[in-house]
Order: structure tokens, then sequence, then C-alpha cells
């Protein structure tokens, strides 16, 4: 068990480049110099890695101690009962599940989907029995693999915090909630403000899954602007105006003893907002 948080950027953020870094490769020596050691790569326009690029990542990543995840397609969707889509989503998670292993990670993220005009109480249906297809499609082939649902931020998207961790709760220890923070503020329009909040998402993540299992949850952080509707894009820490706040989360993670995986996703500050984030939980620990 691993005893500290780990904190990361999801892909390259403009401090990468504007340092003269130009590919992947070389991003695990770029996060090891800020003392960041996690890296999440995005395959959310289709899994396009190439398995010998893949692999020299992960030779950097071992080298550097980076802990590797990977972000499946945009397009799964657990909610749709089109067979045909279904086989669609088996395959996406497949593909990512075989690319994360290439480099050197176990984990895949992927969003549960969209409502598809059904009631939440048909989609939920629709997506348990769905999930259990994928889970068996998985396994079946890539025993090592963990799979993880992400908090969605728009109302019409299968994927509050209940639903994810209904997904994940049959699967231990195969499947683990990624839990994006920023996703359940806009979808709350602005429902998490203090560490009350925070400590309501985390106690009902333990409360469902048990403290073990949450213990190294993974996890989605950045800032975000919302409609009514919910999510409409992430934002900078900089930039003024924006929650949630990872300040009142870190006590939360203390408090519990848990060591989560914590993915930042912030619009272009990504690295620099995830060493901010370690600065912050390092002087909570």
């Amino acid at each position: 068990m691993r005893e500290k948080a780990l904190f990361g950027p999801a892909g390259n953020c403009e401090d990468f480049y504007e340092k003269g870094y130009k590919s992947t490769v070389q991003a695990p020596g770029y996060l090891d110099d800020m003392g960041l050691y996690a890296y999440e790569y995005s395959c959310g326009r289709g899994v396009l890695l190439k398995q010998d690029t893949a692999e020299r990542i992960a030779e950097q990543a071992a080298e550097h101690g980076i802990t590797m995840s990977i972000h499946a397609p945009y397009f799964t969707n657990l909610c749709n009962p089109d067979p045909e889509k279904q086989e669609a989503t088996r395959n996406w998670l497949l593909q990512s599940a075989q690319a994360v292993l290439w480099l050197g990670g176990n984990r895949v993220i992927f969003h549960p989907g969209a409502l598809m005009k059904q009631t939440r109480e048909k989609a939920r249906e629709v997506a348990e029995n769905n999930m259990k297809a994928a889970v068996d499609a998985v396994l079946s082939k890539f025993p090592d693999i963990i799979l993880c649902p992400e908090t969605l931020g728009k109302k019409n998207q299968y994927g509050n915090l209940s639903e994810v961790l209904s997904l994940c709760k049959p699967y231990d220890p195969h499947v683990l909630p990624c839990i994006d923070f920023a996703h359940l503020h806009a979808a709350g329009c602005g429902c998490i403000n203090g560490e009350g909040d925070f400590d309501a998402i985390i106690k009902e993540g333990i409360d469902t899954l048990g403290l073990e299992r949450m213990r190294e949850f993974h996890s989605h952080f950045s800032h975000i602007e919302y409609t009514s509707a919910g999510e409409k894009r992430h934002k900078k820490f900089s930039d003024e105006g924006y929650g949630p706040d990872f300040g009142m989360l870190a006590p939360i993670l203390v408090k519990y003893g848990l060591f989560p995986t914590v993915i930042c996703e912030s619009a272009g500050s990504q690295s620099t907002d995830a060493a901010a984030m370690q600065k912050i939980y390092e002087e909570t620990v």
C-alpha cells in the first residue's frame, strides 16, 4: 500500500512545451523534475497510441517513478441499449486496456455515458448490465486491469456519485471510482463549497465501497465553469472565481488516511496546478 497521494497531469501542459519539450516520451523526466509522480495519457478521440511509442514512454516512466493511467475514448456509453454500440464500448475499453499495459500502468478511466432519453432508473439498469459485460470482456483478456468509471459533469449524463459507486461495488478489486470533483461541482451548480461537502463525498465512497477499497481511489481535479446544465469548460487555478478548492479536500484525505491518484485536468496548466495541489497536500499531512 502506498503511503501518500500521487499527483500529476492529464496530458502535457503549456509549460511543458514552453520549456522546449516536444514528445510525451519526455514527460516522465519533466514530471520527475517537478516532483510529480502520476500521468494520465488521453485517448479521448480514439486509441491511436502505437505500441513502440507506448513502450518508450513506459521505459521513461519506470526510470522516473511515474505511475501511468489512461483515459479511454469519450465515446464509451454503458447506457446505450443497442448491442452494436455496447460492443463498440467494450472494444474501446479493450483497446485502452492494451495501451495502458504498454505504458506500464493498469488503470483505465472511462465515461459511463449519457442517459439516451431514458429515465435515470432505466439508464441504471442498462448501464449495470452492460458494466458486467464490459468487466468480463476486459478481465478475461487483461486480468490485471483496473477499470475506473468517472463521475460526469452534465445533468443529462449518467455518472453522478451514487451511480458510479454502484457501477464499482460488485467488482472488487478490479473496479475503482474516478471521482472528478470538478464534474460533481458543475453538475451540482457549484455545490462543493467547504470541507463538509468534500467529507460527504468521501464518506459516501467509504460507506459504499469500504475504507480499504477507497484508500487509493482515482481522482480528477480542476477548477470549472458551469451553466444550469452543468459542466461548460475546465479552467486554470489562476482563473479567478472558480472552484472547487483543493485546499478544502486535502484535510479530508488526511482525515481518512486516503492516498488517491489525483490527476489535474486544468485547461493548459495541469502540471503546474498539480504541483500546487501537491504542495497544499504536503503542508496538510
